[in-house]
């Protein structure tokens, strides 16, 4: 017991010295970086090169360590071992570095996002803006007919990309919820797998999905479709796996010490605690999937992104208007009614 407890001692002071020298080296970098926009007196974050961040680096890590061995450091608190006699000039000063660290943070993000506030109430830039808002306040009713159909196809690719992407996700929550694997090496490895298998593929934006199906199989609907299942069902495992994750455990331990079998304990004793939360779940899936099927038209995935792309690509903006606010419109029906059926569910 005492050696587990020494281990366990070691990795949590590996953990706080880690939180120190990482956050001291960050602190460095990200001030030599607004320190050097200012004195440079550019409005764009300069090139990147690992030599000039090696200084910054190189004293956060000194810092940081210092700051460690002195059994007052943001890791010491962070990590639970700071003695709780500690001044109120260490708190104050740990305050202070992450205030500062913060503000640091901040800065640099201005940098980054080239924030300006010359060109964001330039005047020239406010005519352009303005004008192009009225171009699209006054819609063009003529092409109503087209942008309906290609509505209906964006809502149609939607429904079927979740109806399809149900299945799967819904046996894979299943080995996905670490509850229900349970223990086992076996079970973690394809817990872990699974784990892996959502977080990867969650990574990947429905915008490549559906640059790469439009290569697949063509530009039109159904590389927009497909797109959209991949994203719904690791999405769906996700929402799904954390839905089993938090049932009442005391009933499914009820329903096993009858001498149920496995597949009884999941029909009886989980099933019926998830089926509404996943009902729910799916039809917040579907509603957002109609706003990202508006959005993979941009890149050939159909619908009515296809359509907007197109009239945007031609500045025909009192086109765009109509195509804006039909989509707004449809948004705003799809989410009251599914807000409606939740609460019904």
């Amino acid at each position: 017991m005492n050696v587990n407890k020494e281990v366990t001692q070691s990795f949590v002071r590996i953990k706080a010295i880690v939180i120190d020298t990482v956050s001291m080296a960050y602190f460095f970098t990200v001030l030599n970086h607004v320190l050097l926009n200012f004195s440079k007196n550019k409005r764009y974050f300069y090139e990147f090169s690992w030599h000039s961040h090696s200084l910054g680096w190189l004293c956060g890590i000194i810092f940081g360590l210092l700051w460690f061995f002195s059994r007052h450091s943001l890791g010491y608190k962070l990590c639970g071992l700071i003695n709780t006699e500690t001044s109120s000039c260490w708190q104050a000063l740990r305050i202070l570095f992450v205030w500062s660290l913060i503000l640091a943070t901040f800065s640099t993000g201005l940098i980054l996002t080239q924030f300006s506030f010359n060109d964001l109430f330039d005047r020239q830039g406010i005519k352009g803006a303005g004008r192009i808002f009225l171009a699209m306040l006054h819609p063009k009713w003529s092409i109503f007919n087209g942008v309906l159909i290609a509505i209906v196809e964006t809502v149609y690719i939607a429904l079927i990309s979740t109806i399809l992407a149900i299945p799967t996700a819904f046996v894979l929550s299943f080995l996905a919820a670490k509850n229900i694997m349970g223990k086992g090496r076996l079970k973690h490895l394809i817990y872990m797998g699974i784990r892996i298998f959502i977080n990867f593929f969650r990574s990947i934006e429905p915008l490549i999905w559906a640059i790469v199906f439009s290569v697949w199989v063509g530009i039109g609907p159904f590389a927009g479709m497909l797109a959209l299942m991949v994203n719904s069902v690791v999405g769906l495992i996700k929402l799904y796996s954390e839905q089993i994750a938090n049932i009442d455990s005391e009933l499914v331990l009820a329903i096993k010490n009858t001498g149920a079998s496995s597949v009884h304990v999941m029909w009886f004793g989980v099933v019926p605690q998830i089926i509404s939360p996943f009902l729910a779940l799916t039809i917040y899936r579907w509603d957002l999937n109609v706003r990202m099927a508006t959005v993979i038209g941009l890149v050939g995935g159909g619908g009515v992104g296809t359509l907007l792309m197109q009239y945007q690509g031609l500045a025909k903006w009192n086109e765009v208007g109509l195509i804006v606010m039909m989509i707004a419109l449809v948004v705003c029906i799809m989410d009251y009614f599914s807000a409606r059926i939740r609460e019904i569910i």
